[in-house]
This record gives structure tokens, sequence and C-alpha cells, in this order.
């Protein structure tokens, strides 16, 4: 038991990470600097749009990324006043001397960085809220970009580190060598910052690996994904829930069930019970059945019930992890555990994920729509939210037919290409001539009295969505709004109530502020009367403010779940004071179907939850929520949830029975 002492003391006491300014000096000279570096970055970017403008050539704006990272890494070290420690103003000096020489390398119309061997920083704009983002390449030696054939790739997570910041980030990895015995292209994710690689910190690894393949030719069979720590719990998180993007997943420590990791005993309330769905990979260890996974813990590592976990909730299905075990050893690799983990991993890489159609036996779970494919199958609908929803799919190779049992789906569709013929659940349907064979995949819907196959006509009006169902992508709960592009919109008008308005805007200042610290960009806000139709199109609406104060919010009330005016907030047969309850949701965007709307909230975790614990970033108000408020002395406000629900599959209230 004492062995044990130390490390559950590092585990349970979370780290002090001091932060604090640079000294004046410091912080004028490094300023003045980044002056400098965010001039001739805009001089670039008008330059590139002006060569766009004449119509010469392609702009190389993207590029530009590659520069305005380093601007972007000194800006949020010293408005967060982030120097932990002492060497943070050398690195922030050597970060802006390396963006001002990359600047003038563009400016020559070079960009030499991230193609020789080494370890580069690079840098993405990323589609959520337009920030730029930073990502490390390793390019091994013997690597050649214009070789012929394409490179495996290995992305690894980092671990939780309190005291990493772009400027650190860039520190870790700009200009050191290739690690001994690297001899893929390895990516590494800053993720945000440490959030466990969910929300937009999830968003971040697939946009660093869409600009990766960018930039190089990368075997999409051949992607191995592996972390340590947080690390681990985001290759738990990612490796199950896409298990057909890997090759293999490689988890280290990490964590897999929220009530277990944070020793929560009571039940949480449902809405937020139900949204633990999301990402704790306890729930989705079936998927290690459709990619191969090894795990390792330190034997006297508390982090190790992870691992353990896992295997076995895998063995109830009849799935084997490997399990590798740090003989003595803390939260930490022991050296040849270590060795075996690798060896698994790129032993799996050589042999790869298997060829079109990929695997011919599909085992696949999710709880929500947001995870819902593997390999040539595909949930389109579920029946209950947030409930196990199973797939279980055989390929047939004699006579190309197709054998599906199913749980919880209410549509799913397949590749045309797979086989000749479905049975789903017992009922026998066409599939390689289904559907007029004029689309790539084929639909098929649960009727009362069975499967059937959705015919072509139908299944372009099913992909419209006209009954605003819940679908991939459109699934809620209000935090998803945020893991891809949207705008903040903010009401001008007058408000139906100065009360309401105030807290709404309140509400948007701690969005923006803490989007801007914990998840490392900043929100775009625009006023209600600039809202343009291009802004509708492509992107999800946040509206803060009451029917009267916000136009857009006006615009979409008649088809939103609630009913508004100056005197009551309605909804689910219930009435609420405008002047004492806010109300915030997610749905279906009435001026834009196809995106979401969402009034009032933004993450609906908040900064305490971002300093605790990463495993707390879970939502807090489901799909629907009215919040009593109080206005305190400081100006802030004291929220408490009255009432919080998730919609059902057709985004109502759920049906509540004694």
């Amino acid at each position: 038991m004492l062995r044990l002492l130390p490390a559950m003391l590092a585990l349970l006491i979370p780290l002090t990470a001091h932060a604090q300014p640079a000294s004046p000096d410091d912080a004028s000279r490094l300023r003045a600097q980044l002056d400098t570096l965010q001039a001739r970055i805009a001089a670039l970017i008008d330059a590139e749009e002006k060569i766009d403008r004449e119509g010469l050539t392609r702009s190389r704006r993207a590029a530009i990324a590659d520069v305005e990272i380093f601007a972007k890494a000194a800006d949020w070290i010293l408005r967060h006043e982030e120097f932990y420690k002492p060497e943070y103003v050398a690195q922030t000096e050597r970060c802006l001397a390396i963006g001002l020489e990359r600047a003038a390398k563009f400016a020559e119309g070079t960009q030499p960085w991230g193609l020789l061997p080494g370890r580069h920083v690079l840098g993405y704009y990323s589609q959520v809220d337009g920030s730029v983002q930073p990502y490390a390449v390793t390019i091994p030696a013997e690597f050649s970009p214009d070789a012929p054939g394409r490179a495996p790739l290995h992305i690894v997570l980092h671990g939780r580190a309190d005291t990493m910041n772009e400027v650190n980030f860039i520190s870790r990895y700009e200009g050191k060598s290739v690690p001994a015995g690297v001899e893929w292209l390895q990516l590494d994710v800053y993720g945000r910052g440490n959030n466990a690689y969910r929300w937009s910190g999830e968003t971040d690894v697939f946009e660093a690996l869409k600009d990766l393949k960018r930039r190089f030719r990368i075997d999409e069979r051949r992607i191995t994904l592996r972390g340590f720590s947080m690390g681990g719990a985001g290759a738990w998180h990612l490796g199950l829930h896409h298990p057909a993007t890997w090759c293999s997943v490689g988890p280290g420590a990490g964590f897999v069930d929220t009530y277990a990791y944070q020793k929560i005993k009571a039940p949480l309330p449902l809405h937020q019970h139900q949204a633990l769905g999301i990402y704790d990979a306890v729930d989705y260890a079936l998927n290690a059945a459709s990619v191969p996974v090894c795990t390792y813990g330190g034997e006297i590592d508390p982090q190790l019930a992870a691992s353990t976990t896992m295997v076995e909730a895998a063995k109830k299905f009849d799935v084997e992890i490997k399990l590798l075990i740090g003989p003595e050893t803390g939260h930490k690799f022991h050296p040849e555990s270590e060795k075996e983990f690798m060896e698994f991993h790129l032993d799996k890489s050589r042999e790869g994920r298997p060829g079109f159609p990929g695997l011919k036996h599909v085992r696949f779970t999710t709880r929500t729509l947001k995870y819902n494919q593997c390999d040539w199958i595909t949930i389109e609908e579920m029946l209950r939210q947030y409930e196990p929803t199973t797939i279980d799919a055989r390929i047939d190779d004699e006579n190309g037919e197709i054998v599906i049992t199913t749980q919880n789906v209410g549509v799913l569709s397949l590749s045309r290409d797979v086989g000749s013929s479905v049975t789903i659940d017992g009922d026998p349907l066409p599939l390689a001539f289904a559907a007029d064979n004029l689309l790539p995949n084929v639909y098929y819907y649960r009727s009362r009295s069975g499967w059937a196959v959705i015919g072509y006509d139908a299944t372009r009006k099913f992909q419209e969505n006209p009954d605003r169902m819940k679908r991939p992508g459109l699934q809620g709960p209000i935090d998803d709004a945020f893991t891809s592009s949207f705008v903040c919109v903010r009401g001008t008008g007058t408000p139906l109530s100065q009360a309401h308005h105030d807290w709404a805007m309140w509400t948007l200042a701690r969005f923006e502020r803490e989007f801007d610290k914990w998840l490392r960009g900043k929100i775009r806000i625009v006023d209600d009367v600039d809202v343009t139709a291009e802004m509708i199109e492509e992107n999800h609406l946040i509206l803060f403010g009451d029917p009267g104060s916000n136009s857009l919010l006006a615009k979409a009330l008649k088809d939103l779940p609630v009913e508004w005016t100056a005197q009551a907030i309605q909804a689910d047969g219930a009435s609420y004071d405008p002047a004492a309850h806010g109300v915030s949701l997610i749905y279906p965007n009435p001026l834009n179907p196809y995106k979401y709307v969402v009034v009032n909230s933004g993450h609906t975790f908040h900064e305490a939850q971002f300093k605790a614990s990463n495993a707390q970033l879970y939502p807090r108000l489901g799909d629907f929520a009215i919040q009593s408020f109080v206005r305190q002395d400081d100006g802030s406000y004291r929220e408490e949830t009255v009432k919080a629900v998730n919609f059902n599959s057709g985004w109502r209230f759920p049906v509540v029975r004694d």
C-alpha cells in the first residue's frame, strides 16, 4: 500500500500552475517584436489578396498559417500572462524570431520549412472559429515527399500539461531532431490545450490531420493513434468512436468512465447522465472489434484502471484488447513495456487496415449520432437518443449477401458495392440495384411491419430531412454547436426584458472570455443587424438576447419549442418569468435547417471545470434549459438550473411517464 501512495497523490492532487506576467521590460520588448511580426503578416495577407483579385494565381493564404502561428503564440502568452517559468520569455523571443524568419522567406516566394527531416511546427486555420492553430510534424531522414507510394502516420496525443501553451508547444518541437527509431511521419496534436480532445479539441485532431494530408501523401490505411495520460483518454475516445479510421489504437492510462474517474457516487441529473454516453469510452468497448487495440498502464498507477476496465468491458462481447502492465511502475511507460507496445503498433501499421470494402464483419455501437459510422455501414437515425445503438453486420463472400442485426436503429445506410442483397433483422432486401442504382449508398428504414428499402426519390427527400429529425451532425446537445463553424449574434434592439437581455450579454461575455483562455480562439461576434445570408448558410447561429433585442431570434421564434413574450417564457407546459429566468436551447435553425441555432449559451461547462479536470467537460444543460438568475454586486450572475432536458429523436420534449 505504501508503494501506491506517491502515485495516488500525483493523480489526486492537481498540479498548481502559477501563471504570471513577464516583467515590464520583457513584456514591452516582446510586444514590440509581436507588433513587427503582425505587421509583416498583414502585408503578406494583403499581397496574397491582391494577387487573388488580379486573378494571377490561387492564393497561398492557407500557407500563411505557418507564419501566423508564431504571432498567435506570442499574443496568447502575453494577453493571458502565461509565463509559468522564467525560460518562457526566451521561448517567446525565439518564437517571434522564427515567425519573422518565415515571414521573410514567404515574402521571397519560398517555404522551406516543413519539408526537411526534423521536427517542425506548422499551422492551419480552423473552420470552428477562424483561429490559427498549431501542430507538429516529425519527418524522418529517410522520408522524401516526392517518393512513390504513401507514408504511414502516427498521431500522438499529449497528456495534460497545465503549463503548456502555444509558445511552449512550439519550443518542445520546432527545430528538434527526430527521435531515434522513428521511421514514420508523426503528427503531434496541440488539441487547443487541455480538454482530452473533446469538442473543438476533437475537431483539432481531424483538422490538423486534414492539413497534413494537404502537404504529404498519407496512407489512410496505415494511421496509428496513440497517447498517454490525457492523451490516453483521447486515444480511447477517438479510437473507439472512429474505429474505421485507424490501423491500431494505443491508449496509455487515461480515463474511460466519468462516474468512476471523478468518484461520483450519486446519479447525475438525467440530462447530464445521458450525455456521458457521448464521450465515456467504456460504453464503446464493442468497437474494439473493429480496430486492434493495445493498451498500457503502470502496475502502481491508479490510472491502470482505465485499461483494465476496458479489457473487462470488451470481454463481455468476446472482444480482445491487449493489455501491457509496467512492473512496479507509476504514471509513466516502463521501457520494456513501451518497446512491446510500439512493436504491436508497428506490426499493425505494416499490415494496414483491410482494403475495400473494409471489414467483412462489422460490430459497432454508439450512444449518439455524432459517432455513427464504421467502414461500409452508417446509422442515420436512432429510435431513442443516448441509448445503446448497435449494429452487427457480416458479408458472406460466397453469395455476396449481407446479414445485419440491429438494436435501436431507425434508419441505416450501406455502401452499394459491398454486396448483392441484405437481410436486416430477418427481412430480405435488395442492395446492389436498389433505389434505381443511382446513389453510392442505399438507405433502409424500420417500419412497423419491418425493414424496407428507401427508393431514389424518397432518399433525396430523406436527405433534406423535412420532418426535422435528429441526424448526424444535427443531434445536440448545446455544446455540439461549438465543434464546427459558428457565429455569435448579439442583439441590438429594444429588449422585451432588460433583465433577461443583461443576463444574456453577460453569458456572451463569459463565453468569449472562457473560449479565448481555455480553447485558444476568439469567438466571432456580429450584431444582429449585420448578419448576412452567407453567414446563415455557413455557420451555426448562436443568438444572444431576447425576441425584442435580437431580430434573428424573433424571426426564428415561431419554429422553436418555446413561446416568449415580455410577460412569460412558456415551454413544455410551464411558464417562467423572463426577468428572473434565462432560456438556453439548441435546435435546427429555422433560417437554415442544416445548421443549429443556439439561444443564450456558450459551452455549458465553465472555468471551474476546465481548471479541475478535463473529465468534467461534459454537457450541463442538455438540449434545453431554463435557469433562474440573480445578479450579484460585482455584475456577475448566480445561476440555478430549474429545468433541463434532451429532446427526443424528433427534437421534441420527452414524454415523462410516472
